[in-house]
């Protein structure tokens, strides 16, 4: 079947459909046609059940060791409490996946609910309802205002047809249809003028068509197919976790391996091998879980989900976690123009009269005639409170005669409407007849260059007089002029009449005009856009605009916005331009772009990919039908509140409340501070676990007394919690949105994180040992070698555990010195730290030392403790110190 139909004769399309165009199917094909073609409703790919998505959660290798983990320290090292914490952490982030995956659903089953129920369809040449459902290829479907388009339809019929594809195709004004085919082989489906396509909207005159296509074979069926094929990109998050299991599950379980060789053989001949073998294993297994950061993920979740709650103040709704900390890593901000960049609403910007382009701001008499002609050659409705029903074109005008504080009300009732002709896509004009004191006064508005044809007068200053072509001339290089700025412009013109005619049409009513002016009107750029898309830019993130509205338009606004140079012609690329481009041209080439004007879903798609392709993480927003496939292709998709349709809403990983671009650079701000917040609990918890791994290892090699693991465990406890979980409260930090987007190859380690986690934990171990061997020389039970090697372990267990709570503060700032007033503001984080500080001190309250198997330490003991937590601070400064200085030089 031709996918062209658009080319085609009404007669050929009728032929190749073997169906009439004015009789439509009949009842005898319907059957067998049905069979054929199948119901006319969307599907959706084959669904997984709960328990499958359930268990997919569990091929995560860190999910796998942590498996494990819990498993050894149960059966083998009996800590049911430890094993039983980590396997509720698993079960959770299970839960969550799953709660997430299901929601990603939601997008096809918008675009079901988008359908219209029934159609009025033309059948052996009778007009019957039918549930849309029932819609197959061939039938005459009937349409009028205010329907839905129920199928893909082949116009045969229009009468003053106006159908609103903006959720489709991007296109921000309702289209004049027409029945006339068209005569190019590429058309873009939003200049299809006589198609109307599934889903869309009608919203004046009325019209007949053939379908020519229903089901998954329409366009918006080819968007759900795009929907249920797309992928979901793995987030950057997700990358960067899978790294950090994989590389610190096989680094802890090599030196747990080393520990319980060199342990076994350092102490052979010091008590049975079997039980000497069975202790080894166990403090192995203990170290493995101690230094294997279980809580991570459970702690990731924690921050993110506490991101989302700050990002829903600022009026950002996140639909998946992860996508709170991929925004933050976004470099690319593919943007649509109508509804989110502009306001999908026509507005006048500039009005033409008396020779002079006037702003809309400049007041106007309520006896203009412009004025005049703007609300009487109008059709959109006027309700009691001012409310505007109507066409985005016919309701502008009349919203700026209410700007100019004119009573409209007053204005129409003094002026009825008595005849009309309507507009017509052919002629492009429209006129009324209305009452005026006696007379009768034409209102005609329509394109100025077929207005001008049926202009023989010009109205200057109050006064008329014969229009010269001189005149002519500048009022077309003044609507040129405006074009230019993108402006939609309409040329207005007026006449009296002594009666009223006895067959309006226009060769009477719409000749001998006098010229009065013309408007100029535009889908207005959001206020406060422009400044966003500044601050985004000082963030190192690029806006690309992506819009189905002409170049002329689509340039204008990008301009205004700051997204383009007055005169970058050539960074503006068209749909039938890209049409033309290779997946590898464009992928090479997709920098040279900003503007994309013209453009279908599939582009949208190609786009986002090429971006994608070069390494980039890209955010796109929109919020029509047309825009769901690359708001899913996207590393994050960000649909509107407001003006987005349910299948962007369903399609997005966040929507924006309030529909402000604005709110897109607050969300960044918000993602790169949950990035910085989870690095700072990783430094801290990597940090702290490189520490107690290498204290351990160290003791065993030089064949010292070591940590039992009851009190590694307790250590991992107290210190891996609430710190950690704090530290993912911490404020933005100043300067944050004056850093380069970190990219795709970035991650948890990058920015000194890795060399901090490395130097830092020797650091900790090396103090532990040190307060070890102090203790050994320091304290009330000199002479008596038990005691005083008892003391020094309950030393090196402490100081393992505070000094955890001293680095904790160094973490806030992974370069930056700590010593400001910032370091206490927050509370969080201080009650944190106190808490912890006082569980991990009560181990020496007399009744919990014998559990603990550690004695009650002395003050100088004690200060010992403390100093050594204090040495960690300040070393830890002295090195920051440099660092600064070196990153300065």
């Amino acid at each position: 079947m031709p996918q062209n139909f658009y080319n085609q004769k009404i007669e050929d399309v009728a032929q190749e459909l073997e169906t009439s165009s004015s009789q439509g199917l009949s009842v005898n094909q319907i059957e067998e046609l049905r069979t054929k073609y199948g119901s006319n409703s969307l599907t959706s790919k084959k669904k997984i059940s709960i328990w499958q998505r359930f268990l997919a959660q569990f091929k995560d290798f860190m999910i796998i060791v942590l498996i494990v983990a819990a498993l050894l320290s149960g059966f083998v090292a009996q800590e049911w409490t430890d094993a039983a914490i980590i396997m509720i952490v698993v079960i959770l982030n299970a839960v969550l996946g799953v709660f997430q995956e299901t929601r990603s659903e939601e997008a096809i089953n918008a675009l079901k609910k988008m359908a219209t129920p029934n159609a009025h369809v033309r059948r052996d040449g009778q007009i019957v309802e039918i549930p849309s459902t029932e819609l197959v290829p061939g039938d005459l479907v009937l349409l009028e205002a205010g329907d839905v388009v129920p199928a893909d339809l082949r116009l045969t019929l229009t009468k003053s047809l106006k159908i609103e594809e903006s959720a489709l195709t991007g296109e921000s004004v309702p289209v004049d249809k027409t029945s006339e085919p068209i005569n190019e082989e590429k058309v873009a489906l939003a200049d299809q003028d006589n198609m109307a396509f599934a889903n869309t909207n009608v919203t004046y005159g009325r019209g007949e068509g053939i379908v020519t296509e229903t089901g998954m074979n329409t366009e918006v069926g080819k968007i759900a197919t795009m929907l249920n094929n797309t992928d979901e990109t793995d987030t950057p998050l997700k990358r960067n976790l899978n790294q950090l299991g994989k590389t610190l599950t096989i680094m802890i379980l090599l030196i747990c391996a080393v520990v319980f060789v060199v342990g076994f053989f350092t102490k052979k001949g010091t008590e049975p091998t079997d039980k000497l073998a069975i202790d080894m294993f166990l403090v192995a297994v203990s170290l493995a879980v101690a230094a294997i950061p279980e809580g991570l993920p459970a702690i990731v979740t924690i921050i993110l989900a506490l991101g989302t709650q700050i990002m829903a103040k600022h009026n950002s709704i996140v639909r998946k976690l992860p996508a709170v900390e991929t925004l933050g890593a976004t470099d690319i901000i593919c943007s649509d123009k109508t509804g989110t960049l502009t306001q999908n609403k026509m507005t006048v910007e500039q009005v033409y009269y008396d020779n002079q382009v006037h702003n809309s701001s400049n007041r106007i008499t309520t006896d203009n005639h412009a004025l005049m002609a703007m609300v009487l050659a109008n059709d959109s409705k006027l309700d009691d409170n001012n409310q505007l029903l109507g066409d985005p074109t016919e309701t502008a005008l009349v919203q700026y005669a209410l700007d100019q504080k004119i009573d409209v009300h007053n204005l129409l009732a003094n002026h009825k409407r008595l005849q009309e002709v309507p507009f017509d896509s052919g002629r492009k004009l429209m006129s009324t007849i209305n009452e005026n004191n006696g007379q009768y006064f034409v209102a005609v508005k329509g394109a100025p260059d077929q207005l001008l044809k049926r202009v023989t007068q010009i109205e200057l200053d109050g006064k008329v007089s014969e229009i010269t072509e001189k005149q002519k001339d500048e009022i077309m290089l003044s609507n040129q002029n405006m074009a230019k700025n993108a402006l939609r412009v309409l040329g207005l013109a007026y006449k009296t009449v002594e009666q009223l005619y006895d067959d309006p049409t226009t060769d009477n009513v719409e000749q001998n005009l006098i010229f009065v002016g013309l408007v100029g009107m535009i889908d207005p750029e959001r206020p406060e856009a422009k400044e966003a898309i500044k601050e985004a830019h000082s963030a190192g993130i690029r806006t690309v605009m992506i819009t189905g509205d002409f170049q002329v338009t689509a340039q204008a606004i990008a301009e205004r916005l700051g997204i383009l140079k007055p005169g970058q012609d050539e960074r503006v690329v068209t749909g039938a331009q890209l049409d033309e481009f290779s997946d590898e041209y464009l992928e090479k080439h997709v920098a040279d772009f900003d503007v994309y004007a013209r453009v279908s879903p599939e582009h949208k798609v190609r786009i986002v990919k090429a971006w994608q392709a070069q390494g980039k993480i890209v955010a796109m927003t929109g919020d029509g039908v047309n825009d769901a496939p690359s708001l899913k292709q996207a590393d994050i998709g960000i649909g509107m509140g407001i003006t987005g349709t349910e299948v962007s809403k369903g399609a997005s990983d966040m929507v924006l409340a309030d529909d402000n671009f604005a709110t897109i650079v607050e969300a960044v701000k918000q993602g790169r501070k949950v990035f910085s917040n989870i690095q700072k609990a990783i430094l801290y918890l990597m940090s702290c676990n490189v520490g107690e791994v290498l204290t351990v290892f160290m003791m065993t090699m030089l064949g010292w007394d070591i940590l039992a693991p009851v009190q590694l465990l307790w250590i991992n406890l107290v210190t891996d919690t609430l710190p950690a979980i704090a530290l993912g409260l911490e404020p933005v930090e100043k300067g944050i949105m004056k850093r380069m987007p970190r990219g795709k190859k970035s991650n948890f380690f990058s920015g000194g994180v890795a060399s901090s986690i490395v130097y830092q934990g020797i650091l900790e171990g090396v103090i532990v040992l040190t307060t070890y061997q102090l203790g050994l020389n320091f304290g009330p039970h000199m002479g008596n070698a038990n005691l005083q090697h008892a003391d020094a372990l309950t030393m090196a267990f402490l100081t393992l555990g505070l000094i955890q709570l001293f680095h904790a503060f160094n973490s806030k700032y992974i370069h930056q010195s700590i010593f400001s007033k910032r370091t206490f503001a927050n509370k969080w984080f201080n009650w944190a730290i106190l808490i912890s500080a006082i569980v991990m001190a009560a181990v020496e309250l007399p009744f919990m030392t014998k559990f603990f198997d550690v004695t009650e330490l002395n003050s100088t003991q004690w200060l010992i403790v403390l100093g050594a937590g204090i040495c960690m601070i300040l070393i830890v400064e002295i090195v920051k110190g440099f660092q600064r200085l070196s990153g300065k030089k």
